[in-house]
């Protein structure tokens, strides 16, 4: 199907290119959503609300870019949104101790789905900070910006994480 033509039967408000657009994103974005929530309803929350936003501002894409970065984008912002209403971005208070001995063994034992319900399992602000330099591939210097933290908290709260999921790989596995 031709995107013009869809994004142009979308602003035209035609449901039947709204489902089409919606059954194209629904699926890949949930998986972005996932990542940031901490449930799986509060995922469905996000991706309702980024369906909405997106409907609603179809008109300011301007096609000098990807529309799927756009629509990833519109979802990220959709989640730290969320996170940021809920309140639950908090600087961690316990570092957890640093031991990388068996992590690489252990790895290749997991499945991707068992890596995604340990990133689940962070608490709110290190999954954040985790998804968008990780999996998301932002800088430190944009999540600081997106986030309105300082640099230094995202690369502590990034550090943070990889210690947190070190440790529960080294549960899991040993």
């Amino acid at each position: 199907m031709d995107e013009a033509w869809l994004l142009k039967e979308c602003r035209k408000g035609n449901p039947k290119a709204q489902e089409i657009l919606y059954k194209q994103f629904a699926s890949k974005m949930m998986g972005v959503c996932i990542r940031y929530a901490a449930d799986r309803d509060t995922a469905c929350d996000i991706l309702q609300e980024g369906f909405v936003k997106i409907f609603a501002h179809l008109q300011d894409y301007s096609a000098s870019g990807s529309f799927d970065c756009w629509v990833r984008r519109i979802f990220i912002n959709c989640a730290l949104e969320k996170i940021r209403k809920e309140r639950l971005i908090t600087e961690a208070i316990d570092p957890y101790p640093e031991q990388q001995d068996s992590i690489p063994s252990a790895l290749e034992k997991m499945t991707a789905d068992e890596l995604l319900q340990l990133v689940m399992n962070l608490p709110e602000g290190y999954r954040t900070i985790f998804n968008l330099f990780a999996i998301e591939g932002f800088s430190h210097k944009e999540i600081a910006e997106m986030l309105h933290i300082t640099e230094g908290t995202s690369r502590s709260q990034y550090a943070r994480a990889r210690q947190a999921l070190q440790e529960m790989i080294r549960k899991m596995y040993l």
